[in-house]
This record gives C-alpha cells, sequence and structure tokens, in this order.
C-alpha cells in the first residue's frame, strides 16, 4: 500500500500498529459494535498528525481519532477500517492560567488527571462524564460530553474557548484565550459534538471554573416515580439549583446493591441530591430543603459522599450482573426530556421492555432531563438483539412524543443515528465542504443508514 508506506515514512515505526491482535484490540470502544482498522498510529504531535491527514486525504483512506475508547455510540469504531489514530499520545498540559481562566491542553490528556493538576490552583473543569477517571479532553469534546453536575456547571460546549484542528486541508487555530466571542462564526464551537467527522482535535483552550468550598449529598427514597419526579420539580421550582440531582429506578437499585454490596435503600426510586458553593450558601439550601422534605438527611463527610458517589458511578458495570446469562448492551443509551415529563418517560420506558420481554433499567442526570437506559439481554440470542431493536425505537419515538432529543451527552455515532434529531442535509453539507472526500470518520452520524444492531463485539 502506497499511502502505507508514506506514513511508514514520516512516523516512528514503534508507534505505527500493523499487528492483528494490535488491530482487534482497537477495534473496540465502549459500545456494543465491533471493526478493525487497516493500521493504527499514536502521533505524538499536531505537526504529526497533519502529514498523517495529507496522506490520508491524497489517498482518500478513513481516518478515525481515538481517545480512550469510552465512547458509547460506535464513534471510535473504524466501519470502513482505515488508520486509527491514537491521540492518548498528545497527553501534555501546556499551560494553566488561572488569572485568565484558562488552560490549554493536548486531547490525549485524562479529564481527572487536568482536574488533579488544577486543583492544587483551586480550580477545576466541570462537565464530570462518568468516564471521567480515563476519558480523554479530545474525546469529551469530540461528543459534547457532560455528567452529573451538568445542571449546574453546563457541558464541555460551555467550556471551549478555542481549538487548533487539523482539516483535510490543514491545520487551523479556532476561537482564542478570551472569555467572550462575537467574532465571526464560532468555528469552534461546531468542532464541539461533531465526532471527529470534520477535523482532528490537537489542542484544546479550555475555560476553568472556581472549586466549590463546600458540598453535601442525601440520598431520598420513593415509592413511586411520580413522586420522585414531583420532588426535581419542587427543588428546582424552589430557585435551589443542586449541583448534581440523579435518579436511579428500582433495577439499577437493585444491580448496584447485588454488585457492589452498598445497602442503598430498596425503593421504586431514588433520587442523589448534591448541593456545592460557600459553606453558608449549602448550609441555608439544606436547610431549605429540609422544610420541603423533613426525612432528608445530608453529609457533607468526604467518605460518606465517596460511598454514596460510588454507589451512582457503579450502575453501568452492576447492571451486567443483574441476571444470569445476561450483559448490559449501550442501547438507547442516553436521551434527554424537558425535566418534568422524566416520570412519565421513565414509567413509559418500563412498559416497553415488559412488552418486549427484556431488562431495561433506567437512572440519569433528573436535574437536566437527561436519561440513561441500559438493556439486559443474553447476546448470543438472536431473538433478544431484535427484541431489543424494537423496543429501542419505541423509546425514542416516546421520548420525541415528550418533546425530547435523542443524546444529552453520548453523541450519535452508529447506536443512536436513526433517531438523529439535527437536520442531516445541512450537516451533510458542511461535512462536504469541509471534508469532500469523506475521510474523517465515515459513516457515522447522519451517515449511518443500516440497522444499528451491526458491527456486533459480541461472537
Amino acid at each position: 500500500m502506497e499511502w502505507l508506506n508514506k506514513i511508514i515514512n514520516e512516523i516512528d515505526g514503534s508507534r505505527i500498529f500493523l499487528k492483528e491482535c494490535d488491530l482487534y484490540a482497537y477495534g473496540f470502544d465502549a459500545s456494543i459494535h465491533h471493526a478493525m482498522p487497516d493500521v493504527v498510529i499514536k502521533p505524538k504531535n499536531a505537526e504529526e498528525v497533519e502529514k498523517i491527514v495529507k496522506i490520508a486525504n491524497e489517498y482518500r483512506i478513513p481516518l478515525i481519532a481515538r481517545g480512550a475508547g469510552t465512547a458509547l455510540c460506535g464513534q471510535a469504531v473504524p466501519v470502513h477500517g482505515g488508520i486509527l489514530l491514537d491521540m492518548t499520545g498528545m497527553d501534555r498540559i501546556k499551560e494553566i492560567n488561572v488569572n485568565d481562566l484558562y488552560c490549554v491542553v493536548e486531547p490525549g490528556v485524562i479529564y481527572a488527571s487536568l482536574n488533579e493538576e488544577l486543583a492544587k490552583y483551586g480550580f477545576f473543569f466541570p462537565p464530570t462524564p462518568g468516564s471521567g477517571d480515563v476519558c480523554t479532553i479530545g474525546g469529551m469534546i469530540a461528543v459534547n460530553a457532560s455528567g452529573a453536575r451538568a445542571i449546574k456547571y453546563g457541558a464541555t460546549r460551555d467550556y471551549v474557548l478555542g481549538l487548533e484542528v487539523v482539516f483535510p486541508y490543514g491545520r487551523k487555530r479556532l476561537g482564542g484565550l478570551t472569555l467572550k466571542n462575537s467574532s465571526g462564526y464560532q468555528l469552534e464551537r461546531i468542532i464541539v459534538g461533531s465526532e471527529g467527522t470534520l477535523g482532528i482535535i490537537t489542542e484544546a483552550t479550555i475555560r476553568l471554573a472556581p472549586l466549590p468550598e463546600k458540598r453535601a449529598v442525601a440520598l431520598l427514597p420513593f415509592n413511586d416515580v411520580i413522586d420522585a419526579g414531583k420532588c426535581v420539580s419542587k427543588i428546582i421550582s424552589s430557585g435551589i439549583l443542586p449541583s448534581s440531582l440523579e435518579i436511579m429506578d428500582s433495577i439499577c437499585i437493585k444491580a448496584v446493591n447485588k454488585a457492589m454490596n452498598l445497602g442503598l435503600p430498596e425503593a421504586e426510586a431514588l433520587l442523589f441530591i448534591e448541593l456545592d458553593g460557600k459553606e453558608s450558601e449549602v448550609k441555608e439550601e439544606i436547610e431549605k430543603i429540609k422544610k420541603m422534605f423533613k426525612e432528608i438527611e445530608f453529609t457533607d463527610d468526604e467518605k460518606e459522599m465517596q460511598k454514596l458517589w460510588k454507589g451512582r458511578k457503579g450502575i453501568l458495570p452492576s447492571l451486567s450482573r443483574y441476571g444470569d446469562d445476561m450483559v448490559s448492551v449501550s442501547l438507547a443509551d442516553d436521551m434527554c426530556v424537558p425535566i418534568s415529563k422524566i416520570p412519565e418517560a421513565i414509567k413509559e420506558f418500563q412498559k416497553i421492555a415488559k412488552k418486549y420481554g427484556i431488562i431495561v433499567g433506567t437512572y440519569g442526570h433528573a436535574g437536566d432531563g437527561n436519561l440513561h437506559t441500559k438493556v439486559l439481554l443474553n447476546p448470543r440470542d438472536e431473538k433478544s438483539w431484535k427484541n431489543a431493536e424494537r423496543a429501542v425505537d419505541e423509546i425514542y419515538k416516546t421520548v420525541k412524543k415528550l418533546g425530547g432529543l435523542a443524546s444529552g451527552e453520548h453523541g450519535i455515532g452508529i447506536t443512536k443515528a436513526p433517531w438523529m434529531d439535527e437536520d442531516a442535509e445541512t450537516m451533510e453539507k458542511i461535512k462536504k465542504a469541509i471534508d469532500p472526500n469523506n475521510i474523517m470518520n465515515p459513516g457515522k452520524m447522519m451517515q449511518w443508514k443500516r440497522s444499528i444492531i451491526s458491527y456486533l463485539r459480541y461472537k
């Protein structure tokens, strides 16, 4: 392959992987999908990325950027083969400037590692994805990741001030260092959430936020998910803005207790409430909530809060131990509905699961309407997959009926492509203008036309 020989002449051979075992391993992300690239390359800087992109564009070779591989919808799965770029080698924190409230990082920097450094200055990068201990900043930008604290702090897009991106036609700087920008199209924001379909991110300038002085956490069980929803609405309408307001249904509660033995209250629904801010503000908000719900008890003990967060973060792996011969698969893994519609959505999801004879656990960020479901099935049973696909279609039709969107934070990739809400025609025109040879992560989002039960990782 002439194009590969050109790349080998440009990049150190120790960072080029061609063995079948390596290609197989890199064919996964955290989704249900798998496909092997033709070659894996681990670039060390933007100059190398630029050289690789130039060759790929010349020979029209598909190019897929990969961070930590935590994407849940197949974004990093190379369904058309080609070149997979492992961006984890570009992991430098280039600058931390608290005076101007920004930091500059390479895309392979791990979210938790960045916050560990920022904490030394009393600041943090707030989005808090569930995979924060391992996911990379580049991957977060690619899907506009957020997490449990989005209700108060927003998503990744709200913190991206500037980007360096390698497009098929060259390397460009977008945005800048300033907190405000009314200078043109703000192209850096178009890149956020584009899932690698327009260009390769090689540097990001991120806005910083001050670490809160105090945090406190409470659990509140409910015998009816409707009552849990009313509680959410009551807290938000009171003017209190929690840093996190999470919900777990009964299936998730049972799964976590079985797998982690945490002793969470057995209930139809469980709310996880976190408050943060100045100590006086947190105390005042706790008193307000106690007047609304007299049985609630908050803790500010660090070990106890970590234990409670452990239960919330442990939902996804715990669900795979819910039943014999079952695994938790990322189908209908993410959706957004208006906050007031959360109870109705959960009830409808449970009805749909019962209709198709599958188990669906629902949890998520009740404070901003962003729910997650995990389908439990036997991956070797073809009928289970077919029933799950029908159920997923009904779940997303329910989401749209309730005024919601197909994704709140995990992105589209392959697994949610049929229900994508954006104007596909306009997206295609933008992609064609920037990437006329369609080398950047082809076949994803608006370009995916097949069943979502394709390229399965389960053999």
